[in-house]
């Protein structure tokens, strides 16, 4: 893939991503879309908090973040098509993120067969040692180049 297709890739999916209403909903940015990788963030925000006595973000909204920045990256992979659905997502909530605290979400498309493509994700408040939460997933991959060998 040439770099202007790769530009022209992680453009489509950000203009995706930016279009669908829960992200938007959400406050979601886009702030860094490649081959295969992507980086949303969600600021804090009191119409989702989860736990008023602690001001906690709901699980709900960390868990839509990571599922949309995983179909971003998957979006942007060099041989994904344009357009893919959540198979599954598995989330493991580490901590709850600090209130008052923007979240990052990072996702890799780390393979992709002629049907699926893998993900890993993690999401981070400002104390990026300490995630919030991890996710693995697998997403539909429709009308994708026929694989490379070995593939399945």
């Amino acid at each position: 893939m040439t770099a202007d297709q790769s530009a022209n890739k992680a453009r489509i999916a950000k203009q995706f991503i930016e279009n669908i209403p829960h992200s938007r909903a959400l406050g979601m940015t886009i702030t860094n879309i490649g081959d295969g990788t992507a980086e949303i963030t969600m600021p804090y925000d009191t119409r989702f908090i989860g736990d008023p006595e602690t001001g906690v973000i709901h699980g709900g909204a960390v868990s839509a973040l990571m599922d949309t920045c995983s179909g971003a990256a998957v979006m942007s992979h060099p041989r994904a098509p344009a357009g893919t659905a959540t198979i599954n997502l598995r989330i493991d909530y580490m901590r709850p993120a600090t209130p008052g605290q923007t979240i990052t979400a990072r996702a890799e498309c780390y393979h992709i067969t002629r049907s699926v493509a893998f993900i890993r994700a993690t999401a981070l408040d400002e104390d990026t040692d300490r995630p919030v939460a991890t996710a693995t997933g697998a997403f539909t991959v429709e009308g994708a180049p026929k694989p490379s060998k070995g593939d399945v």
